[in-house]
């Protein structure tokens, strides 16, 4: 498929006047080559995709590409990031994992003592999301996981607007990677957030996860926008750079994100190609910069 015009202008803004300074996909741009950032977009990235680099390393270097938050860090972590003054956009650490989650009553007693236990110190670090997780199917329909998710989240929703915390349950593809979850459709997960009515509830809309199971996911944002408290990036197919070898047009999609007067965080999980996972993280923050 040829690279359309729209994709190749963003592109070519990565570097001062145009100047051509590398493939991207050599990840040879030096840090001094982005341009200046318009400030639409507040960035995030998730530490786990960015490996080996510790976190320490991470925050040592995430704002020389206009990064300030980290996701998916737990309470004994906050510290690292509190010393460079980086935010925690998704706390975790409450959760099970992604297969054991609010779908399953087994798990709900242990859920709710580890999401009692966690909210008010997300408060208390001054954050304010944390991330939660439907669970996988095993054999259960759509309708019974919705009703136990329901109960499951709503012992435990009080605490989270008691402390001014929005628990955020992810949207993951059930195709590729993670095989049998259920929230894996941003129709189910919508549904959830209507019968939850709260505005401490929403779903991060991982627009990978979301290419892969269902697409139209610029309809999906204008459209279901307020339900959505947190964004993730990645290239498809490979979970890789944001860059031209893969389908997903960011630039229109970060757009309409802005459009709809998002102010949270946009978080980039993808796992770079090359050496340089900095240089890799800022070509993302460029391309996603309108």
């Amino acid at each position: 498929m040829e690279f359309n015009s729209g994709r190749r202008s963003a592109f070519k803004k990565l570097a001062f006047g145009g100047a051509a300074v590398g493939s991207l996909s050599s990840f040879e741009w030096k840090n001094e080559h982005f341009a200046p950032l318009k400030g639409n977009i507040n960035h995030g990235v998730c530490a786990w995709s960015m490996r080996p680099l510790s976190l320490e390393e991470l925050c040592q270097n995430i704002k020389s590409v206009g990064v300030g938050a980290i996701d998916l860090i737990g309470p004994k972590n906050w510290e690292t990031l509190k010393k460079y003054d980086i935010h925690c956009s998704m706390c975790n650490g409450a959760e099970l994992g992604i297969p054991d989650g609010f779908n399953d009553p087994k798990f709900h007693d242990q859920l709710e003592k580890n999401y009692k236990e966690v909210i008010p110190l997300v408060q208390k670090a001054g954050y304010t999301n944390i991330i939660a997780f439907s669970g996988n199917r095993r054999g259960m329909d759509d309708e019974t996981g919705l009703k136990n998710c329901e109960i499951g989240l709503k012992k435990i929703l009080s605490t989270a607007e008691k402390h001014g915390v929005i628990i955020q349950m992810e949207l993951l593809n059930s195709r590729v990677d993670h095989k049998d979850y259920m929230c894996d459709k941003s129709a189910w997960g919508i549904e959830l957030c209507k019968r939850i009515s709260s505005e401490n509830f929403k779903l991060l809309f991982d627009i990978y996860h979301m290419q892969i199971d269902e697409g139209d996911i610029i309809r999906s944002i204008r459209n279901n926008h307020q339900y959505f408290g947190h964004y993730h990036t990645a290239g498809n197919p490979g979970r890789n750079d944001l860059d031209e070898k893969q389908e997903i047009n960011y630039p229109p999609i970060m757009q309409a994100i802005v459009d709809t007067g998002f102010k949270g965080y946009v978080s980039h999980e993808f796992i770079p190609k090359g050496e340089d996972k900095i240089a890799a993280l800022g070509h993302a923050v460029q391309v996603c910069d309108v």
